[in-house]
């Protein structure tokens, strides 16, 4: 794996998602208590960056919406909640150093290909 350093811990806000650029990928950063969350920002629906969206903690987890057209993406499988999305983004994994967040962008955790 090939972690690269994403933001510092506390640059993620609980209700809303921090757009990073690692490599040729845009990736939203979100949280969820103490676990940290790597996605691919650009919905599977339209092209709209989901970092613009907001971070929802429910009882079944944690999502983040597409505010263009209301979809919500599942944070740790990236498959999505609700229409009109149909396709799962890419997740990535994420290893937290102490207050520094770093995020492996060559392997994805549920085997989406990032766009």
């Amino acid at each position: 794996m090939a972690f690269e350093r994403a933001c510092a811990l506390d640059e993620i806000q609980s209700d809303k998602a921090l757009a990073v650029t690692l490599g040729r990928y845009d990736i939203a950063i979100a949280r969820d208590g103490d676990e940290v969350f790597a996605i691919e920002d650009t919905c599977s629906h339209a092209e709209v960056a989901l970092s613009e969206g907001e971070v929802e903690q429910t009882d079944g987890g944690c999502q983040i919406e597409c505010w263009l057209h209301g979809s919500m993406f599942d944070l740790r499988t990236g498959k999505p909640t609700n229409f009109p999305a149909t396709e799962p983004v890419a997740t990535f994994p994420v290893d937290v150093r102490g207050t520094e967040v770093f995020v492996d962008t060559e392997t994805t955790l549920n085997g989406v290909t990032p766009a």
